[in-house]
């Protein structure tokens, strides 16, 4: 079962893009975003980061620090950092024993075919590194409104009527 609102987070210690370990607890006194995502340089998984990246410093004032995982080797990581000028760190799962703790490797479905693979989820963890909220319903082009519970999203022209 997934870790739900009011539970401690599951600790854990993985590689970053650069090799450099980060360990969840090392956040403690910090929120933190922690977001599983299924592939680096895909559609949806850079909607969702490109929305992340263009608020960050929202995200930051509201004294949020953001971490994707996926089972995504080191390099695809740098690579996908370096595209799209990413301003925080992605974790790389590649053992998915994060996955089995957060218990977002899941069974999915497509075209008919099954397959193993990462649940788009978030989880909002306080300073003390209990989870304040669990998002399933992940919206890849407006995750940050999501996260801050805020309308964040451009504004839309009106379409002219004639």
């Amino acid at each position: 079962m997934m870790p739900q609102p009011g539970s401690k987070a599951p600790d854990f210690t993985v590689n970053d893009q650069d090799g450099k370990p980060v360990k969840l607890s090392d956040y403690k006194g910090k929120k933190v975003v922690l977001y599983f995502y299924p592939k680096d340089l895909t559609e949806g998984c850079t909607a969702e980061a490109c929305n992340l990246r263009d608020n960050y410093k929202a995200l930051q004032k509201q004294g949020y620090e953001v971490l994707g995982i996926s089972t995504d080797p080191e390099k695809m990581h740098r690579k996908f950092i370096e595209k799209e000028k990413l301003p925080f760190r992605l974790l790389s799962d590649t053992d998915r024993k994060v996955h089995d703790l957060y218990n977002t490797w899941i069974e999915k479905s497509m075209y008919g075919r099954k397959f193993m693979g990462t649940a788009r989820v978030t989880f909002l963890i306080d300073e003390k590194g209990i989870i304040e909220e669990v998002i399933e319903k992940v919206n890849t082009k407006n995750h940050t409104a999501q996260i801050l519970k805020q309308d964040i999203a451009p504004v839309k022209k009106a379409v002219k009527k004639k």
